[in-house]
């Protein structure tokens, strides 16, 4: 499972999610300079007015970086929320496109309710991910390395006390988010196992009542949703604590500047405006990662979903190594010449010889895991036999384009579907 706060595989995946993230990069940039320039203006016009005078430049300097501040909060959380539509509508494509290049068979393996769960409840996770942990994750490197920055010009005793405490708060963060991570995982696999059961028990609804089973699966899928809720319950607990601890290290961490400071004020070792300048922007360094660290808990279902996602859909279907061929038309003879597919732990079909000639009706019979839909998903390409090969008209579908050659035939499964149209749309199809 990957643990980092951003994975490098979304921009290989999702290129266009490349511009969005370096403008929430620059947009990051410009907060750290408006904090500073907010923090000079204020404490420039308190330390005026202890005095008794309005500084009429630095009220006006305070109040545009206000307006600037905002501005700038609301580019970011515009920019945000684009960029997770954006990454969650490419993803769902690729998921749907992974279905597609490995067919019914590979769904089946990785059960079709948990698909079901990552593509919608799981990438909808993003979201906390992109609008509220991203942003302040690019304020948690600005920020401080700004303000820090600032403070060193003007007061370097209290910068390096802000220098020597300001990694604490991503260190307590870290061995919380250890804990969280571990949590989060618990969850997703209990939403994962929950999503995908429903989906099979809805189903097979129909075999359960015949058989009797119904009440018993209500009892199942009862179980398996406390199980889910003490799971979540674990998660918020964690992330309650990591909040907790976060906010009494950078309590302490500005009680160290705070103090300090004011003795020095007070003995005449520092002026007002320095003093107020040092106080006001002391906060400003350890508030990102402290808030950075809490949303990260937030956004770590979405990390879990993303992880999955991007591991899904960038498995391949097998290639073949011979150059694509065309595809034969669906009119020819197709022959099953010692066709052998053996899977890890049985084999599905062995040394079957069929052949089907144009004008054939061919019925196939056989017990469940006789090899029926193994027979079928053989013809449909999506699934290559272990041994043997398979012919249309003399062409071998090893080589062929498959997507060419699916174009050419006509399937109706056992359970029908009408497709949103009309009727006769439904029928042409």
């Amino acid at each position: 499972m990957n643990r980092r706060p951003f994975d490098p595989r979304l921009l290989r995946r999702v290129p266009a999610a490349r511009r969005d993230l370096a403008v929430l990069a620059v947009l990051g940039g410009l907060t750290a300079l408006l904090v500073i320039a907010q923090a000079t203006a204020l404490a420039t016009l308190l330390a005026t007015a202890f005095d008794g005078r309005l500084h009429r430049p630095a009220l006006a300097g305070f109040v545009a970086a206000v307006a600037g501040r905002a501005l700038v909060s609301w580019a970011q959380g515009t920019v945000a929320a684009r960029a997770a539509a954006t990454v969650k509508a490419a993803l769902r494509a690729d998921l749907l496109g992974a279905v597609g290049r490995h067919g019914p068979t590979w769904v089946a393996g990785q059960r079709a309710g948990q698909l079901a769960t990552l593509a919608g409840r799981g990438l909808d996770a993003l979201d906390p991910y992109f609008t509220g942990y991203l942003p302040q994750l690019v304020l948690s490197v600005t920020v401080p390395v700004a303000v820090l920055a600032r403070i060193v010009f003007a007061d370097w005793s209290s910068a390096l006390i802000i220098a020597l405490t300001i990694p604490l708060i991503p260190i307590f963060g870290a061995l919380l988010g250890w804990q969280a991570q571990a949590a989060t995982e618990r969850q997703w696999r209990r939403l994962s196992l929950l999503g995908g059961h429903f989906l099979d028990m809805v189903a097979g609804l129909p075999t359960l009542r015949a058989f009797g089973r119904s009440r018993g699966q209500v009892d199942v899928v009862r179980r398996m949703a406390d199980g889910h809720r003490q799971a979540t319950m674990k998660t918020l607990r964690i992330a309650f604590l990591s909040a907790l601890v976060l906010e009494l290290v950078a309590t302490l961490s500005v009680a160290l500047v705070a103090v300090p400071v004011g003795i020095r004020l007070l003995g005449g070792g520092l002026t007002l405006s320095t003093a107020l300048l040092v106080l006001l922007l002391t906060p400003e360094a350890y508030l990102p990662l402290r808030a950075a660290g809490s949303r990260f808990h937030a956004s770590m279902e979405g990390l879990t979903a993303l992880d999955e996602a991007l591991t899904l859909s960038a498995t391949d279907a097998p290639a073949t190594a011979e150059p694509r061929r065309p595809a034969p038309r669906g009119r020819g003879e197709i022959r099953f010449e010692g066709v052998t597919v053996a899977y890890d732990r049985t084999t599905a079909l062995r040394d079957v010889t069929l052949t089907v000639r144009p004008g054939d009706r061919v019925a196939i019979i056989g017990p469940s895991g006789a090899g029926k839909s193994t027979l079928l998903n053989l013809l449909l390409g999506f699934v290559a036999p272990t041994s043997g090969r398979v012919t249309v008209d003399g062409v071998d579908l090893a080589g062929v384009d498959l997507d060419a050659w699916r174009r050419e035939l006509a399937w109706v499964p056992q359970r029908a579907h009408l497709f949103a149209g009309s009727l006769a749309d439904n029928i042409r199809l």
